[in-house]
């Protein structure tokens, strides 16, 4: 067991655990962040895709000791107030159906998002054809992330000073 303090969601978090021990475990089991969710365990579904640093990743493959000072994002911190534009497009659309692949949908989304704030029907496909749907709600997925992005572009910007 080794001890690791990882940036989550913008607070420090300290955690003991095996170093192979995948993210996805130490968030859910050790932390209490289960909005990440356990798909396939492999990666290839989404299910679990968090940020490191603003970029998607499969938490069900990166081990804890892999993280380092990166900055890991989970759902949880994409808005604690539902209000974040992609959270808002999806409520006003009724993206999800089951809505348990959304949380990874919805992290892959926001890096899309910050990368193309007007993405293309390619941008999104291209972006998030890692992301599985067994219920294949695609089609509103890509209409949530449109729309998130109109709800974005109509917000006044934040002074980054």
């Amino acid at each position: 067991m080794s001890q690791y303090t990882l940036s989550i969601n913008g607070q420090a978090r300290s955690v003991e655990a095996a170093p192979d021990t995948p993210l996805l475990w130490v968030l859910r089991d050790h932390l209490g962040l289960v909005g990440t969710k356990f798909g396939c365990g492999a990666g290839q579904c989404g299910a679990c895709t968090v940020q490191l640093d603003g970029q998607p990743a499969r938490a069900c493959l990166t081990p804890v000791s892999s993280v380092g000072s990166l900055k890991v994002r989970t759902i949880e911190g994409l808005s604690p107030d539902g209000q974040h534009p992609l959270q808002r497009a999806w409520v006003e659309l009724d993206v999800p159906q089951c809505g348990y692949c959304q949380a990874g949908q919805l992290m892959a989304a926001d890096a899309l998002l910050r990368e193309h704030p007007k993405p293309s029907d390619k941008d999104i496909d291209d972006a998030m054809a890692g992301n599985l749907c067994r219920c294949a709600t695609y089609l509103r997925i890509r209409a949530g992330i449109h729309r998130a992005a109109q709800i974005a572009a109509a917000q006044p910007k934040k002074d980054a000073s």
